[in-house]
């Protein structure tokens, strides 16, 4: 099991994480190493723009939704430099990107779970970070 997967399952579980990815994938929006802090999401909430930690064809990905298709409960999910990584369905997207080295990340409000409890999180949620 890679890095990746061990934040997909604390993700999963409820957690928030606080990890640093690396790669130049999503260059400018995350750089190699930065700190992100990854919050479990609610998919149906989510947007184009939104930056997910999904599996995709059995790889895990923090990479942004390029597109969504809520009728069939999917969102398509793809680099920040033009390569599509496919579509994958709600039940494997495990969080959404909440903030880039300390800057919160816009638009993310409402589209979080509250820890254990499968509901949105409101403002003052707890929180269980562990930088990696």
């Amino acid at each position: 099991m890679g890095a990746m997967d061990a934040v997909a399952g604390r993700v999963a579980a409820g957690a928030t994480v606080t990890f640093r990815p690396s790669g130049d994938s999503m260059v400018p929006l995350i750089r190699s190493r930065q700190q992100v802090v990854v919050a479990p999401a609610d998919p149906s909430k989510l947007e184009v723009g939104d930056i997910v930690l999904a599996r995709v064809a059995g790889t895990v990905y923090l990479h942004v939704v390029s597109a969504v298709d809520r009728a069939r409960k999917r969102v398509q999910i793809s680099n920040n430099r033009g390569r599509v990584n496919g579509w994958t369905g709600h039940d494997r997207v495990f969080g959404i990107c909440v903030s880039v080295d300390g800057v919160p990340r816009k638009a993310t409000e409402g589209k979080t779970l509250a820890a254990d409890s499968g509901k949105p999180a409101g403002p003052g949620s707890p929180a269980v970070a562990a930088d990696r």
